[in-house]
């Protein structure tokens, strides 16, 4: 037993990437906990609800149907709401799920992204995604929120790297190599060719098909649906803006079927 506590000891200390999660994910991780924990813990129901009505993404607030000032923030929530309702969770399961992604391919991109790089991503793809959902709910009153279109995002870009030899994913095989989050990304034709992808992409698209057809509770009262097109507006946008950030540069010579 002393054995393997100090294992753990060891491992938990260990300056390995993998275990090692960088600070601006760390960061992205108590924000979005913060915010969650003030909802649940601090505010009313009646506050929580001006809240929502705030900063969570409403389509209904770019149409005609919706009585002028009837929405609170006015012309600045028409901006800020495309990026505030990722900050935003419907209950501890639903923040929990988004954590749960968010630490594996958030740490992937933040080590190749550098920070602020990494931020300004993640706000663009919450965008994409907020507009994915405007485009196909216009007019809608029931609010958007979670970031898992952010999050989407970014796993859409970390599977342009992960793959290659060498990569995140190579370390675990046993490769050796330099360091593994500035391996050349594969190409867009080369991704779209390669076999893994595909089966993640086609694995990942049935079930936002599948939990689109349920809800997600907002305050234990209202239902949401599963924002399932701004998950997919997201992580299309990750994918084709990723090399706009990769500081890399370059494309990797895996572009044919990578090797096994």
């Amino acid at each position: 037993m002393n054995r393997l506590a100090a294992y753990l000891v060891t491992v938990i200390q260990s300056k390995e990437p993998m275990f090692n999660v960088p600070p601006v994910v760390l960061a992205t991780v108590a924000v979005l906990a913060a915010v969650h924990a003030v909802r649940a813990l601090l505010l009313s129901n009646e506050q929580d609800l001006q809240l929502l009505l705030t900063f969570a993404f409403i389509p209904a607030r770019y149409g005609t149907n919706v009585a002028a000032g009837a929405l609170p923030g006015g012309f600045g929530a028409d901006l800020w709401t495309f990026f505030t309702y990722a900050f935003l969770h419907a209950d501890f399961l639903h923040i929990g799920l988004n954590l749960a992604w968010l630490m594996p391919f958030g740490t992937a991109l933040a080590r190749r992204f550098g920070p602020w790089r990494y931020v300004l991503f993640m706000l663009v793809v919450a965008a994409a995604g907020a507009f994915a959902h405007l485009i196909s709910h216009p007019g809608a009153l029931v609010p958007m929120i979670g970031a898992s279109a952010a999050i989407s995002g970014a796993m859409a870009a970390a599977l342009r790297f992960i793959f290659q030899q060498g990569g995140p994913l190579g370390i675990l095989r046993g490769e050796q190599g330099g360091d593994a989050y500035r391996v050349p990304a594969t190409s867009v034709p080369g991704t779209l060719r390669d076999p893994r992808f595909l089966m993640f992409v086609g694995v990942w698209f049935g079930l936002n098909a599948l939990f689109g057809l349920g809800s997600v509770p907002i305050g234990g009262e209202q239902g949401q649906e599963i924002a399932w097109q701004a998950h997919i507006g997201g992580f299309v946008a990750g994918f084709f803006l990723f090399g706009a950030f990769d500081p890399v540069g370059g494309k990797g010579k895996f572009d044919a079927p990578a090797s096994r």
